[in-house]
C-alpha cells in the first residue's frame, strides 16, 4: 500500500490535490453547450466512484505495508463506514450545487466564493478536530483567504451589472451554500480513519484507499435523490428526462467520467497527505484549488472579457491574495 511518509511529499501531494480539484471542471464546461450540468453529473459521480476501486484495488492493496484493501474493508466498524459514507452524501450535495453554480456564473466566480468559503470554515473544523500546524500562520492565511472570496463576490457583481443584471446574486447564494456544506464533508472521511497511523490503523478504523471507496459510494447512493429532483425541479431551464441522458453520445459520456477521475485523484492525494500534514493542512491547501479554478476561468474561458479596469484590478488584487494565504497554510505546517 502506497503511504505518504513525510511532509515534503505531503505537500506535493496537496499540490496534486489543488490541480485536480482546480481543473476537473474544465470538463463541463467543455460540453455545457451541449450537456446540461445535471446529464454531465451522473459521469462525473460514475467517474469518482471507479477511480476509488481502482485506486483500492491497486495502490490499496500492493506492497508490503499496511493493510491491503479487502482485508480493511473486512475489519472496519459500522460506525467508521457509516462516517465515511455520510461524509459521501454530504459532499455531493454541495459539489452538485457547486456544479449548478459553475455552469450559471463560471469558474472563476463558483470556486472562489464557494470552494474559498469552505476553505476557511473546513480548516477551522478540521484544526479543532486534529491540531497539527502553527495555528498563527494557518488562521493568518485563511484571513487572507477570506478577503479573496469577499473581493472575487465583488468583481462579479460589478462585471455582472455591465452584461446582464439577472441572477447576479442567485448565484452567488447558492455558491455560497455549496461553500458552506463542503466544509463540513472531510471530518466524516477522517474520522473514520487512524489519522495517526495508516500503516496499521486501530482496529475498527480504515486506511484512506477503504474510506475512500465508501465515501464514494455515498456519493453515488445520494445521487439518486438529489440530481433526481435537480432533474425535476432545475434551478435554471426545463425539466429534464433520464432518457435525454442515455441518448446522449458516448464522448458526452467519457468526458463526465474523466472530469470524476480527475477530482478523486485529487481527493485520495489529499486523503494520504492527512496522515503527515494534518487534515486541517491539507485540506486547506487542496481547497487553494480556488486559485487553479479561477486562473483557467479568467486565462482559458474568459469569464470576465469585457469587464472594468476596476474589474481588472479587483481580480488581480483577489489572486495576490489567495497566493499569500495559501503560503501562509503551507508555512504553518513546517
Amino acid at each position: 500500500m502506497f503511504i505518504v511518509e513525510n511532509y515534503a511529499v505531503a505537500v506535493a501531494c496537496c499540490f496534486i490535490t489543488m490541480l485536480c480539484w482546480g481543473s476537473w471542471a474544465n470538463t463541463q464546461k467543455l460540453v455545457q453547450k451541449e450537456w446540461r450540468f445535471e446529464l454531465f453529473y451522473w459521469d462525473y459521480v460514475l467517474g469518482i466512484f471507479l477511480f476509488a476501486l481502482l485506486a483500492a484495488f491497486t495502490m490499496g492493496s500492493f506492497g508490503e505495508s499496511g493493510r491491503p484493501f479487502m482485508e480493511d474493508l473486512m475489519q472496519t466498524d459500522g460506525k467508521s463506514l457509516l462516517s465515511a459514507f455520510i461524509g459521501g452524501i454530504v459532499f455531493n450535495l454541495a459539489n452538485i450545487l457547486l456544479t449548478a453554480a459553475i455552469a450559471g456564473a463560471g469558474m472563476a466566480v463558483a470556486f472562489p466564493v464557494g470552494i474559498g468559503l469552505a476553505l476557511v470554515i473546513g480548516v477551522l473544523i478540521n484544526y479543532v478536530m486534529l491540531s497539527k500546524g502553527d495555528p498563527i500562520l494557518l488562521f493568518s492565511g485563511v484571513f487572507l483567504v477570506t478577503l479573496a472570496i469577499i473581493i472575487n463576490a465583488i468583481a462579479y457583481k460589478k462585471h455582472a451589472g455591465i452584461t446582464s443584471k439577472k441572477g447576479v446574486s442567485k448565484w452567488i447564494v447558492v455558491s455560497i451554500i455549496a461553500g458552506i456544506l463542503m466544509s463540513t464533508f472531510y471530518p466524516f472521511i477522517a474520522a473514520g480513519m487512524d489519522l495517526e497511523n495508516f500503516v496499521t490503523p486501530a482496529n475498527g478504523k480504515m486506511t484512506p484507499y477503504t474510506a475512500f471507496v465508501t465515501f464514494a459510494a455515498g456519493i453515488v447512493a445520494s445521487n439518486f435523490i438529489f440530481n433526481t429532483i435537480l432533474m425535476k425541479r432545475p434551478l435554471e431551464g426545463n425539466p429534464l428526462k433520464y432518457s435525454e441522458y442515455f441518448n446522449g453520445r458516448s464522448g458526452l459520456h467519457i468526458v463526465g467520467v474523466l472530469g470524476g477521475c480527475i477530482w478523486g485523484l485529487g481527493n485520495l492525494f489529499s486523503l494520504l497527505a492527512a496522515g503527515k500534514a494534518g487534515p486541517a493542512i491539507s485540506y486547506g491547501l487542496g481547497q487553494g484549488a480556488t486559485l487553479v479554478a479561477a486562473l483557467w476561468g479568467v486565462l482559458i474561458w474568459k469569464e470576465f472579457k469585457g469587464g472594468s479596469t476596476s474589474v481588472g484590478y479587483l481580480i488581480a488584487v483577489m489572486f495576490l491574495l489567495f497566493v499569500a494565504g495559501l503560503s501562509l497554510v503551507i508555512a504553518a505546517g513546517n
